[in-house]
């Protein structure tokens, strides 16, 4: 865990390890990193928002990543993540929640249908900026809310969306002077405001008294 915090608090230092560490070998590896937390149930705590901010950031140096690279491959990773997760939404259904186990848990589940009740079938768009709606989102379409065709147009758009918003907000602002002295507090601001879409309605049940 401390690890991971490590990474977290100073994620553009590591990035920048990791890019001499595996040369062109890095692009993979964000891409299987981007389609793992949105396609798979079990993994929705790996970085999506820092991270592209930060590969953004990267990018823009005179001897950074391709942006163009990052915004194609990594768009074409969260379309097909959220597809897979979507076929396995639909294949082992509610049933996996079941046991409330470490990963399956059912309250990432009535949250993600939260989601749902507010912004219908746009939730495969909406939730993208959401950390755990983003992982449990496409999951939840799989379960039968959605079909299919709807699903791939909200999903390709989502996808675009996500990926351009954030690796281009990194790309025109993360080397500013001022951004690079902070740039843990940055990345703590961006995951702070990507929290908020479900932050909001869990403090507003909590201040609301039942009647």
């Amino acid at each position: 865990m401390s690890q991971f915090i490590d990474i977290m608090l100073h994620l553009d230092t590591h990035l920048l390890g990791w890019i001499a560490m595996f040369g062109p070998w890095f692009y993979v590896l964000m891409f299987l990193i981007i389609f793992c937390e949105t396609g798979l149930v079990v993994t929705p705590f790996l970085p999506g928002d820092s991270l592209l901010f930060t590969l953004g950031a990267l990018a823009a140096l005179d001897d950074g990543l391709d942006v163009w690279l990052l915004l194609i491959s990594l768009t074409i990773a969260g379309i097909l993540g959220d597809t897979v997760n979507y076929h396995i939404g639909k294949y082992l259904g509610v049933k996996a929640f079941d046991t409330d186990s470490r990963f399956f848990k059912k309250k990432y589940l009535d949250q993600t249908r939260g989601f749902y009740d507010r912004w219908g079938s746009f939730t495969i768009v909406a939730a993208r900026f959401a950390p755990i709606a983003r992982t449990f989102a496409p999951f939840v379409a799989g379960i039968g809310s959605m079909n299919y065709k709807r699903f791939i147009s909200y999903n390709i758009l989502g996808a675009i969306a996500w990926v351009f918003t954030f690796i281009l907000a990194g790309y025109f602002f993360g080397n500013l002077p001022m951004v690079k002295r902070n740039f843990h507090i940055v990345i703590f601001g961006v995951i702070f405001v990507s929290i908020l879409p479900m932050l909001v309605p869990w403090i507003k049940s909590k201040m609301t008294k039942p009647a």
